[in-house]
């Protein structure tokens, strides 16, 4: 269930939000569509995409636009934003969000499987907010909110070049802010928890490795993509108007 919360400063808002066309990003996506803000998202699989575009459109009668863009071209993520810029004016809310959560083993990883999961897990998020700086610096300011994990913080131990990514992504994020703050740009990152969506079940979540890590979590509930929601509007808001270079942790008290 999205949040009842209304933020009235991301009316009208240019937002743009990588990975937006499913999980946790079509929540997001929606989160924003639902405040005013005018969305554009990056996905590079075309038609759940397509088919979230008419929903939000039918649903709120606010269309986002949807960007098909592999992010792992950077040429590709520089034109999508100039298209998002374009349509609905200079960015100042970038939510990087997209990312692939594969298992490995360790003794199974070559260097191209390394830089593959780099170029999509940490690299396009700096690019994206390269992209969108010039506009956010003219616009007078903006927010970017960085999308972790708390995987690398529990040492969960099967997909360890994800786990540097993410862990990177904090890195990250505290350096932009660090730089950007003079610009009135906060940068800060939110690590999800285990989120319940269709991929996590389909592939990795089995009724006793839901049971267990539940367990393990104060708040007794699965932890769902909408949960994402208001944490990601609060952070892109004005009521965070002076919190920056931050991490939010949202896992249900797992840690």
């Amino acid at each position: 269930m999205l949040p009842s919360t209304v933020f009235p400063d991301l009316k009208d808002r240019s937002v743009l939000i990588t990975g937006g066309g499913s999980g946790i990003g079509a929540s997001l996506t929606e989160g924003f569509v639902r405040q005013g803000a005018r969305v554009a998202f990056i996905d590079i699989a075309e038609a759940p995409s397509l088919a979230l575009v008419e929903q939000l459109e039918q649903k709120y009668g606010n269309r986002p636009l949807y960007l098909n863009t592999d992010l792992r071209d950077i040429d590709a993520l520089r034109k999508a934003v100039a298209e998002a810029e374009a349509a609905h004016g200079a960015i100042t809310v970038l939510i990087n969000n997209a990312a692939w959560d594969d298992r490995h083993e360790i003794e199974a990883v070559t260097e191209d499987y390394w830089n593959l999961n780099q170029s999509i897990n940490l690299r396009p998020q700096f690019f994206a907010v390269q992209a969108v700086l010039p506009g956010m610096k003219k616009a007078g300011g903006g927010a970017i909110v960085n999308f972790t994990s708390v995987s690398f913080m529990m040492n969960q131990g099967d997909l360890p070049v994800y786990t540097a990514a993410k862990a990177g992504v904090i890195g990250l994020t505290k350096g932009l802010a660090g730089k950007l703050g003079i610009d009135k740009i906060r940068v800060n990152a939110i690590a999800p928890g285990w989120v319940m969506t269709e991929r996590q079940k389909e592939l990795w979540a089995t009724p006793e490795g839901m049971k267990a890590h539940i367990g393990k979590q104060s708040l007794k509930e699965e932890i769902q993509p909408d949960d994402m929601v208001g944490p990601c509007l609060f952070l892109a808001s004005d009521a965070a108007r002076m919190l920056t270079a931050q991490t939010l942790i949202v896992d249900g008290g797992y840690l």
